[in-house]
């Protein structure tokens, strides 16, 4: 199994440090300059968090794998990820700003949200796909807290405007679910998906 790797279609350190736990080799397959990744993120009409989630990461890994027959790649599995936080029904996607992010952890304050991490597989002409739901309660946060988080930049490019694995750990009251899938890679459902296709975990 030593010769065996896939591409990863994600520019997440995240992602990648939870596939090293797997032990799995991987390359990264990124989208070029002229792509535009983030019209993939755009949310319909009347869209839930699991659907949402779901299509975004099935548009990125059909980019990917476009991408890699574009390229002329050694054949391999693909896989791609993609998280989102919902309070309720409403998706908080990544803020544009700082302010934005004050806008979003002052609603996550005191409360319980989901994060939803949907992970896909392409090997060959199948396609292997699971969701990996949690639930994250924060503890009430005063507003110098929530400002002094958002202004250390740590919640730009975060969906939800916070990273389980930094400095907002200290405001995470409880936890159901995934823990890594919280960070963006669930590891039970990725380990799953390769077994199917092929691998030996």
């Amino acid at each position: 199994m030593s010769d065996l790797f896939l591409y990863l279609a994600s520019q997440s350190p995240r992602r990648a440090q939870l596939l090293g736990q797997l032990g799995v080799r991987h390359e990264r397959l990124l989208a070029a300059p002229d792509e535009d990744a983030e019209a993939l993120e755009v949310v319909l009409p009347g869209e839930s968090p699991a659907a949402y989630v779901q299509r975004v990461t099935g548009l990125k890994l059909d980019a990917a794998v476009a991408r890699h027959r574009r390229l002329k790649l050694p054949a391999a599995p693909i896989l791609c990820a993609d998280t989102t936080v919902a309070f309720g029904r409403t998706i908080l996607g990544k803020p544009e700003d700082a302010r934005d992010a004050e806008r979003m952890l002052a609603q996550l304050a005191g409360r319980t949200h989901r994060v939803l991490t949907a992970v896909a597989v392409q090997q060959g002409r199948r396609r292997y796909a699971a969701l990996s739901v949690s639930r994250v309660r924060f503890a009430p946060m005063t507003r110098t807290q929530i400002a002094r988080y958002a202004a250390s930049g740590e919640p730009l490019g975060k969906a939800g405007a916070y990273g389980i694995q930094g400095a907002a750990a200290a405001f995470v009251e409880h936890i159901a679910g995934s823990y890594s899938g919280i960070m963006g890679l669930p590891l039970f459902e990725t380990a799953t998906l390769l077994r199917q296709a092929g691998w030996k975990l």
